[in-house]
């Protein structure tokens, strides 16, 4: 009688792998630690071979489990093309995004928009945050997809856009420049602060903010200036030699390993708005 292995349970068993360990796999495939835990020791009965080993805390595959990995990534994909063509490539689990607030007022709306058509029947998990905590997120297997800022020529670029100066035109005119910045770590901030001082023009920090809409209503408002990208439109751009210049940022597209074919495709769908964006139309509704 041939012996049928559950995809489900090869799922939760790749899951543990790639997380190392039973909690990161919980987080992955939706499972209480209990329920994972027992379906290893299913697989492992089904197989009659030993996957893991303990060392200390933690889990290593046994010689045979190493086997077993390679088929079980081998098996999974096939079910996933399978479901991809059968559905139109449709997603079979929740979508896991993470966005910097730029994209988030900007891209977001329209995006998400684009993929609900795509794939009616998606769930959504999104988070917005800073670059580093999001690409936390993204190494701990807690996200699929983040869409971050990174240094001029990141390899994860997917654009790269100059810095600007944003605000009231009369306000670096004065002895002491008041600037609005986020909250650490922001490299806008940092860039600001390195550009003023390295042309040796004193500054105060008139607003520190943690929200990029407490930011812009302080700039519109013309408590201080700031920098950022032409993704913070809708407010005057202060050019010219007032003020000194900035360096260039990358818009940065981080994605965890073995993404389904869908996800991929997400991915491309991304890039794709990201640079098609017109910066006449990124004012905020």
């Amino acid at each position: 009688m041939a012996l049928n292995l559950p995809v489900d349970v090869l799922r939760s068993f790749v899951a543990v792998v790639d997380g190392g360990s039973m909690l990161r796999a919980s987080e992955r495939v939706f499972l209480s630690q209990p329920a994972i835990s027992l379906q290893i020791k299913r697989l492992e009965e089904l197989l009659q071979i030993p996957l893991f080993r303990r060392e200390g805390r933690r889990l290593v595959l046994t010689t045979q489990g190493d086997d077993v990995l390679i088929l079980a990534r081998e098996m999974l994909a096939l079910n996933d093309r399978i479901v991809a063509t059968l559905t139109g490539e449709a997603l079979g689990g929740p979508v896991r995004i993470g966005f910097v607030q730029d994209f988030a007022e900007t891209l977001l709306e329209g995006l998400l928009a684009q993929l609900v058509a795509l794939h009616p029947d998606v769930r959504l998990e999104v988070r917005v945050g800073g670059t580093p905590q999001l690409l936390d997120l993204l190494e701990s297997d807690r996200l699929d997809v983040i869409l971050g800022m990174g240094v001029a020529g990141d390899p994860a670029a997917i654009r790269e856009e100059p810095m600007r100066w944003f605000g009231n035109a009369g306000l670096p005119v004065r002895d002491t420049i008041p600037l609005a910045v986020l909250e650490r770590p922001c490299r806008f901030r940092d860039a600001a602060i390195a550009a003023l001082e390295a042309a040796g023009r004193s500054y105060q920090l008139v607003v520190e903010t943690p929200s990029l809409s407490v930011l812009r209503a302080a700039v519109r408002g013309g408590v201080g200036i700031t920098c950022r990208t032409d993704l913070f439109g809708g407010l005057h751009e202060i050019a010219g030699p007032a003020l000194p210049p900035l360096p260039s940022v990358s818009y940065v597209l981080h994605k965890r390993e073995r993404l389904a074919p869908a996800l991929i495709n997400l991915c491309e769908l991304i890039s794709k708005r990201v640079n098609d964006i017109d910066v006449l139309d990124l004012s905020p509704h």
